[in-house]
């Protein structure tokens, strides 16, 4: 008897958290996502340039990417009035056993403004992973402006630079990008490219908003002042890799980050083409978490949860008798949030196919439970 009268009770319990949960995610979607589309572009002060820049990349065993995505990198329209370039590209060659070297070699006898560091294999390291080779590349940049990328990232435009570095000339000291993915066809590559038009969604709103977190390293300017503060910092070590997350928590302000979506602002990388290759990588992005600000932290917690618990209430109350209102609540969350996906990938000139955003969606909840223990987890000290 008593169970029979338990099973309405829970069923009800159930009901209103799943109402809760939808209530929480639309309260995103309204809050925050819907800022993007009202967001302003920001806009070069000039023709010239007037600033000259530091673009730094590191490259460990890259000899191939460098080979095909430098000379677009090389090509900016970044010039003075005399049509001189006012850039540099310092390469921080981390060890490499390729032929990483031979080919900047080569690609230094062509362009001027192209340089390179190399670190030894046997060289003694003050920070782990990514962070040493970045830290040798700032040092030796000449401009107190930087632009930082990856050996696999290739600018969309020659106006990348410009572009990227245009809120540092309105008093901006971090400038968040967008990086991309190129597409092929399968589901791990949708799954790619849309985990990273929600990942930029995300972090793109929440500087909007006054909460800057995060930023990705493919395609991020700051001033050099900055990133020192950030290596002085007592988290930057914690980590091999995070040298972009963490220079958003020790630096980022309201009032000092900007973020640029522009078309001929964005970059573009190759996609890992496995599984298990594209999970190791998301383990060591998502350690990067528990550094989070802890009013962060919440706020991508309860998303997180709110999400999931949209979809395992939706299922599980499909077979009570409020189950109508239950499918129209689901599909009202669906619809605001499917056409937000979409219009955000239109807008970052993604071709994502709205057929993909429900195996998207549900595959986010398996995501987040697969990778959440390496939010807690001490990620490996190498970065490749």
């Amino acid at each position: 008897m008593a169970a029979y009268y338990l099973y309405p009770v829970l069923t009800t319990i159930l009901f209103w958290l799943f109402i809760l949960s939808i209530a929480i995610q639309l309260w995103y979607a309204l809050f925050f996502f819907t800022r993007l589309f009202s967001a302003q572009h920001t806009t070069p002060s000039g023709e010239y340039a007037q600033h000259p820049v530091s673009i730094v990349i590191c490259a460990k065993n890259e000899a191939a990417n460098l080979k095909r995505n430098l000379p677009a990198i090389l090509a900016q329209r970044y010039t003075n009035e005399a049509g001189k370039p006012m850039y540099e590209v310092i390469v921080v060659n981390d060890a490499s056993e390729d032929d990483t070297e031979e080919v900047l070699y080569y690609l230094e006898q062509e362009y001027s403004q192209l340089w390179h560091v190399t670190i030894a294999q046997d060289e003694e390291r003050i920070f782990q992973g990514k962070k040493f080779a970045l830290g040798r590349g700032v040092s030796a940049a000449s401009w107190p402006w930087l632009l930082l990328t990856d050996a696999d990232c290739e600018p969309t435009s020659e106006e990348w630079l410009r572009r990227m570095v245009a809120p540092l000339e309105h008093g901006k000291e971090i400038v968040a990008g967008y990086g991309g993915y190129r597409q092929y066809p399968g589901l791990l590559n949708a799954f790619i490219r849309w985990e990273t038009i929600h990942t930029f969604l995300q972090y793109s709103t929440y500087i909007f908003a006054g909460k800057p977190y995060m930023a990705v390293g493919r395609n991020l300017a700051c001033t050099k002042e900055v990133f020192t503060r950030a290596q002085q910092s007592e988290v930057w070590n914690k980590l091999p890799s995070g040298d972009d997350d963490l220079l958003m928590r020790c630096c980022a302000t309201r009032h000092n980050t900007a973020v640029v979506w522009h078309r001929d602002a964005f970059t573009v990388s190759e996609p890992k083409r496995s599984w298990r290759s594209w999970l190791m990588q998301k383990q060591r992005h998502v350690s990067t978490g528990k550094y989070y600000r802890d009013d962060i932290q919440l706020l991508l917690g309860i998303y997180a949860g709110a999400h999931a618990f949209s979809w395992l209430l939706f299922f599980t109350l499909l077979f009570c008798s409020s189950w109508k209102l239950v499918l129209f609540l689901q599909a009202m969350r669906c619809a605001v949030y499917w056409t937000i996906w979409q219009s955000t990938a239109y807008r970052l000139q993604d071709r994502i196919l709205l057929s993909w955003m429900p195996l998207c969606d549900l595959g986010w909840m398996i995501y987040n439970f697969a990778l959440s223990p390496y939010i807690v987890w001490k990620n490996k000290r190498q970065w490749k």
